[in-house]
């Protein structure tokens, strides 16, 4: 069997820059705001988790990187990329698998939504440390995912961010300002 590795790259985005690492078997993570500190800091701990040394190879990442442009251009709705849930387990992943599956481009659900369709209608709670420690935001969509009362909610690139994201899909305005 051949020995995991972590390939990485860092592009330039309308909400900053994204460190993308993937494994052999697909993307696993995406990190917001990867300035060189909050990148070196990413893939310390990716290669600590992983017990691995990323490498950056931007060709490995290529599928992903063609995507999150098309994406970020507005003309791609959806990604089509394997992924690698090697960063999260049980609840979370499956809420994960849920969210990626069930809401769509342009679509909100709420905490309470996905805690129902996993099963656990009592884990709204949970369901927001899931969107939070969500290792592959943007592509698991976890920006899509608001308060039932129509608050936005948290987000772990900043509300802004999500903001900016929910404007691209059309469910906000742009903001004036």
């Amino acid at each position: 069997m051949t020995a995991l590795t972590i390939a990485w790259t860092i592009t330039l985005t309308p909400i900053g820059p994204l460190l993308l690492a993937a494994t052999e078997r697909g993307l696993a993570n995406v990190v917001f705001h990867a300035d060189e500190p909050t990148a070196n800091a990413a893939l310390e701990r990716l290669g600590r988790s992983l017990n691995v040394s990323p490498v950056d190879a931007p060709d490995r990442l290529a599928p992903a990187l063609d995507q999150l442009n098309g994406y970020f251009a507005g003309t791609r709705r959806t990604f089509d990329l394997e992924l690698d849930y090697c960063l999260t387990t049980g609840f979370n992943r499956r809420v994960l698998r849920a969210l990626a599956e069930r809401v769509g481009f342009g679509s909100v659900a709420s905490y309470q939504d996905l805690a129902t369709w996993v099963g656990e209608p009592g884990a709204a709670r949970a369901v927001g440390v899931a969107m939070a420690t969500n290792p592959l935001p943007v592509v698991i969509p976890c920006h899509r995912v608001v308060e039932s009362a129509g608050g936005l909610g948290g987000f772990g690139g900043g509300v802004q961010t999500k903001r900016e994201l929910l404007a691209l899909e059309g469910v906000l305005p742009l903001a004036l300002f």
